[in-house]
């Protein structure tokens, strides 16, 4: 079982994402924004993170940045359905700044359980 934090500003996603996570027997914290994951990351530091790119407060970009910095170990999803330019545009730079992973919404949970146990399973 890991510690996976999710942090995503949509009441929805945020729950499905925790119940799917659950039923895969891992241990799920959820956040509404990157300020609030970030200090979740500080007070009780996650294996894994799968992070919303568009949020209030301080966007995914900087939280996948700042997550990197300070836990360089914690593997990192980056999850996006839009914004202003293509979502893939916004996936891409999410790598260069640390994602190891990034997925289209709206995504299979099948596809994210998958890409969680490859991640984890490659410590």
């Amino acid at each position: 079982m890991a510690k996976i934090l999710v942090i995503d500003d949509d009441d929805t996603v945020r729950l499905s994402l925790r119940l799917a996570l659950e039923d895969a027997d891992h241990d799920v914290d959820v956040a509404a924004d990157g300020e609030e994951g970030i200090l979740r990351m500080r007070a009780n530091p996650a294996d894994l993170v799968v992070t919303d790119i568009f949020m209030p407060e301080k966007e995914g970009l900087e939280t996948i940045d700042e997550i990197r910095r300070a836990f360089p170990a914690t593997k990192i999803i980056a999850i996006s359905g839009g914004g202003r330019m293509d979502p893939n545009a916004y996936l891409e730079i999410s790598q260069s700044v640390g994602a190891d992973r990034a997925l289209n919404k709206p995504f299979d949970i099948k596809l994210l359980l998958d890409t969680v146990r490859e991640l984890l399973q490659a410590g």
